[in-house]
């Protein structure tokens, strides 16, 4: 199933839908913070009979707008590791995006002048489906709900201003995630999945997941041991190299730019970058 956030062209309220097909959404009840496997056979049930809309009358948000958590992965693709001149990571680099970041497909990308130097990164994100603490990296897929596309917007003059990272990464809608969450079943292997990123259509980012150096199941493990993972939570879980910090010359993010996020089986996000 293809699960979405979405609300009817001049309303403010926001649904909760399955994608149907190419065009429509059924709305379903819940707000996509239960997610195992007893909660997704439910919505598939409340499915026949139900309203459709058509996908082209609606606004899209984050597939999960009020997602609790939003844990990042840095230096988790091989390609990029060298790509920077840094050594693999002994363990998963984490940082974390703030909720004030999330926006959905074809949302914007709002730049204020607080950074001149904004960049993209394309991501495969995970959503958490059921609680975890202190996961073995055995266990790790079972609390996994589905998969989305991500771009870790960065505010690079910001993340390196600073001692740590979060302020950069962190700026108000720098974590477009969606078109919608796809859930589990429909991408039988997260590991061998062709993710790319394309700026006013000229790809910059190509590579595949098989590139990760901290597999999903691995993440959940890691990120369990002390913190307990709610459903809802989303994790991103790293970029591939062709980041525009790193091209010579840079390429970074203005008011303007059409920037997509395409990864195989998950979906294509789209986001243009616009002036506050």
């Amino acid at each position: 199933m293809k699960l979405v956030a979405y609300s009817l062209k001049g309303e403010s309220q926001v649904r909760r839908g399955v994608v149907t097909g190419e065009d429509y959404i059924v709305e379903v009840p819940g707000d996509f913070r239960a997610l195992g496997a007893n909660d997704l056979a439910r919505l598939e049930q409340s499915l026949d009979g139900a309203a459709q809309v058509q996908l082209s009358e609606v606004t899209l948000h984050s597939p999960v707008p009020n997602a609790g958590k939003i844990l990042c992965i840095g230096l988790n693709y091989l390609d990029h590791v060298k790509e920077v001149n840094q050594t693999i990571p002994d363990h998963p680099v984490l940082f974390a995006k703030f909720n004030n970041t999330l926006t959905g497909h074809q949302g914007a990308i709002l730049v204020d002048g607080t950074s001149q130097a904004v960049d993209y990164e394309a991501e495969l994100a995970f959503v958490i489906g059921k609680r975890a603490y202190k996961v073995s990296e055995e266990e790790g897929l079972d609390y996994v709900a589905g998969y989305a596309t991500a771009n870790d917007v960065t505010a690079r003059d910001v993340q390196f201003a600073d001692t740590q990272w979060v302020r950069g990464k962190s700026l108000d809608t720098f974590c477009p995630v969606g078109p919608w969450l796809i859930t589990k079943d429909e991408v039988p292997d997260p590991h061998n999945l062709a993710i790319r990123c394309r700026v006013n259509g000229v790809t910059l980012q190509d590579s595949n997941t098989n590139q990760l150096i901290y597999k999903i199941p691995a993440l959940v493990s890691f990120l369990s041991q002390g913190i307990t993972l709610e459903p809802g939570d989303i994790v991103l879980t790293g970029t591939p190299p062709g980041i525009g910090f790193a091209r010579k010359p840079q390429v970074l993010l203005k008011p303007g730019d059409v920037v997509e996020i395409d990864i195989e089986q998950v979906g294509l996000l789209q986001n243009t970058v616009k002036e506050r």
